[in-house]
């Protein structure tokens, strides 16, 4: 049996008055390759020294978080609820480490800076070569910057859901009843991420697309976009900060 999930049962014996054995003993076994699947996902985008092994403990507890507050009255499938948990307490785990270099999160507030300027000058989503500008970069800089910053986009639309907390908005919604306000604040961030998303060019709409709702890996996209990975990672950057832009603009304003 998985050392995570050995933990768990271990130290949360004590606690299973709500289910029993059995029924969750089958909730596990169902659910533990998810962890492995989603664990796997998540380490291909962290530096070499983060090992997926790392990942999957705190996402076995993601699972069992999920499986002891599940309400199949909230209208969401379990796997749904079990993935967002998963990916929240890994992204929580992660967060501890604080494995992302000083120099990385400046640069990618430096980007943002720059696309936030623009737009207020331009009235629309700036290009490549004008946001490099801004910056003072060639072209070559500025796209290296980009691919540098590619792990750090692991925090990526599964974070920007999170409200300042730690666990993701929309698994909190499914397991607790939602005031009105919290129903309109789900609505207002999903307009946010909708408008984000049409602003987009089309590639990166489509590699958003084909990552987050396919569920093809950087590779298999390049593969179905006649492109290099790295250039898919580039895509895929740029577009998540784009995304975060829109929604640190809700959460601050």
């Amino acid at each position: 049996m998985n050392a995570g999930i050995k933990k768990y049962q271990e130290i949360t014996h004590a606690d299973q008055e709500g289910m029993d054995d059995k029924h969750r003993e089958e909730l596990i076994l169902k659910y533990a390759p998810l962890v492995k699947q989603i664990a796997e996902r998540m380490a291909v985008r962290l530096p070499p020294n983060i090992s997926k092994d790392e990942l999957v403990g705190p996402g076995v507890l993601g699972l069992f978080d999920a499986i002891d507050k599940f309400d199949s009255k909230r209208g969401i499938k379990f796997r749904t609820y079990a993935n967002l948990r998963i990916k929240g307490a890994i992204l929580d785990e992660l967060r501890k480490m604080d494995w992302i270099s000083r120099s990385v999160r400046r640069n990618i507030n430096r980007i943002e800076d720059a696309i936030r300027s623009l737009e207020l000058k331009l009235g629309r989503a700036p290009k490549d070569d004008e946001i490099a500008e801004e910056m003072g970069l060639d072209m070559d800089s500025y796209y290296r910057m980009i691919s540098r910053s590619h792990g750090v986009n692991l925090l990526s639309l599964d974070e920007l859901m999170l409200d300042g907390g730690t666990t993701p908005k929309i698994a909190n919604q499914a397991s607790d009843e939602p005031s009105p306000i919290d129903e309109l604040k789900i609505k207002e961030i999903k307009s946010i991420i909708f408008k984000a998303l049409s602003t987009l060019s089309k590639k990166e709409q489509i590699v958003m697309s084909l990552y987050y709702y396919d569920e093809l890996t950087l590779r298999e996209i390049a593969q179905v976009l006649s492109l290099t990975e790295s250039r898919i990672s580039q895509i895929h950057s740029k577009a998540i900060i784009r995304l975060r832009i829109k929604l640190k603009s809700y959460y601050e304003g």
